[in-house]
């Protein structure tokens, strides 16, 4: 612990004899750091807080509307420090008063561009903070951006609405000029090539539509001859006439006969007993029936069977039906011949077709694209014009800074004044260490290793302390010189700061 306290002493010791140089050096490294700090310009920095809501008027294409709202939040944030509109913050501004040429316009706006600082708190709140050499012209800067986009947001809508259907009609027209072409080339190539050929489309869409229509008649055809295999089955079975019936004579046996060959007709259909028709023909028979018991009857003898005559004309029906299927399964077949044998002899002009009929598709599906686009646009403009798209509200209009946000001189000046009495110190106590003299009677014996008999004190005369005493005084006057250099650039800090504000 002692030795500790003696080397603090020995410190000590060796500042004071060099206090001169300590209080010199401190003076020049504060001059010289006070003058740096001078020298750095001053920054203020102006904020304000802008709401942007995003009214989404008509959905995308796929229905969803996030996506669309969140581009128009990023496009609204490029807007504001577009060069565009740094250009008009200049010429709207103070910073015009250093411009004289268009060079100078855009170098401004290049520098306001590190300048100005956007962050979204939020989804829809953004902070705009500007950065300026006086609080006037950072608070102007703010203001003029948010007048600028609130002046142009709209009218930049609109104007890109109206720019985008003016490219897509002219796309539109084009798309139509070669869909006409296309039409033409089409309609030569249908009435050179395939004028002669039966059906509609391409070669290889009427083979497959002859095909279809072949595969449903042969099926149709098939039901038929086995519908007629079974009539004529049933008619082999069933007798022409039926022997010992009374030949009706009047028109009460006349009608019984034709509701008895009614329900042999519904019968051999395949009705059942409880179907409607054959409840209602049974009543109409046995009211026939009643009838004709009190009619005189003729003779006897045989009689047409009437389920015979019935079965006779649905055989003939399906024979009918079988025979103009064969005649249409014929003709199908010529056809499919015939295309065939058009495919076969010149399969170039077939893939020509194919090419001009996959062309003529293409651009009519460019062309029905462009067209919902164009009603997609159009509407959308038409929404915008009865309600704005892109709500611009200031929250917290931009402030007038009392200070400077950069650099923060009063601690710079405490700073170089801290730093000018530890270098006074630090050079006062290297050059003691240099020069070492011994202060003490045990330093002495620790460095030469002898042992010091006895030390003798300083003896002061009253010269010597008057002169001291002077000199004591003009080194705490210069201490208070330094401290009161500082003050008074504090003050000048603060009366800079009240003007600039």
């Amino acid at each position: 612990m002692n030795g500790i306290y003696d080397e603090a002493r020995l410190a000590l010791h060796a500042v004071w004899t060099r206090r001169w140089l300590a209080l010199s050096v401190a003076w020049g490294v504060c001059v010289l750091g006070w003058l740096v700090v001078s020298q750095i310009p001053s920054r203020y920095e102006s904020r304000a807080r802008v709401f942007v809501q995003v009214s989404q008027v008509l959905p995308d294409a796929t229905g969803q509307t996030s996506v669309g709202q969140q581009q128009t939040l990023d496009q609204i944030r490029q807007t504001l420090v577009s060069a565009v509109n740094l250009q008009k913050v200049v010429r709207g501004t103070d910073l015009a008063q250093d411009v004289s040429s268009e060079a100078e316009v855009a170098a401004k706006a290049a520098e306001l561009v590190s300048a100005i600082k956007i962050v979204a708190q939020q989804d829809n709140l953004f902070e705009i903070t500007t950065t300026a050499a006086s609080p006037k012209l950072a608070r102007q800067i703010t203001q003029k951006l948010i007048d600028i986009f609130a002046e142009q947001n709209l009218a930049d809508d609109r104007q890109s609405n109206a720019q985008s259907l003016s490219f897509i009609d002219k796309q539109l027209a084009e798309r139509q000029r070669q869909l006409q072409d296309a039409e033409a080339k089409r309609a030569d190539f249908q009435n050179s090539y395939l004028g002669s050929l039966p059906g509609t489309g391409s070669i290889a869409d009427r083979i497959g539509a002859a095909r279809t229509q072949m595969s449903q008649v042969d099926g149709d055809l098939a039901a038929a001859t086995s519908g007629l295999a079974a009539l004529q089955g049933q008619l082999a079975g069933t007798a022409r006439t039926v022997a010992g019936s009374a030949v009706a004579t009047g028109p009460a046996r006349a009608r019984l006969a034709a509701i008895q060959g009614q329900l042999a007709d519904a019968r051999a259909r395949g009705f059942t007993d409880q179907h409607p028709d054959v409840v209602a023909l049974k009543q109409q028979l046995a009211a026939a029936t009643a009838a004709a018991r009190g009619e005189p009857a003729g003779g006897t003898g045989s009689a047409d069977n009437p389920l015979f005559l019935s079965l006779q004309s649905m055989a003939a029906d399906k024979q009918a039906q079988v025979a103009a299927m064969r005649i249409r399964k014929n003709q199908l077949q010529g056809d499919l011949d015939q295309l065939n044998a058009k495919l076969t002899d010149d399969p170039q002009a077939a893939a020509e077709q194919g090419d001009i009929d996959r062309s003529y598709q293409v651009l009519k599906a460019q062309y029905d694209q462009l067209l919902t686009q164009r009603e997609q646009v159009a509407l959308r403009a038409q929404a915008q014009s009865s309600a704005d798209a892109v709500k611009f509200n200031t929250i917290d209009p931009p402030t007038l800074p009392g200070k400077p946000s950069a650099p923060n001189r009063m601690l710079l000046l405490s700073g170089v004044l801290v730093a000018g009495l530890l270098a006074g110190v630090g050079a006062a106590f290297a050059l003691g260490q240099l020069r070492q003299t011994f202060a003490t009677a045990s330093r002495l014996e620790r460095a030469s290793g002898l042992p010091v008999i006895g030390s003798v004190g300083e003896v002061v005369t009253r010269a010597q302390s008057d002169a001291r005493g002077r000199q004591l005084r003009y080194l705490l006057g210069g201490g208070a010189g330094l401290v009161a250099a500082y003050l008074l650039l504090l003050t000048v800090e603060l009366v800079q700061r009240g003007m600039a504000a």
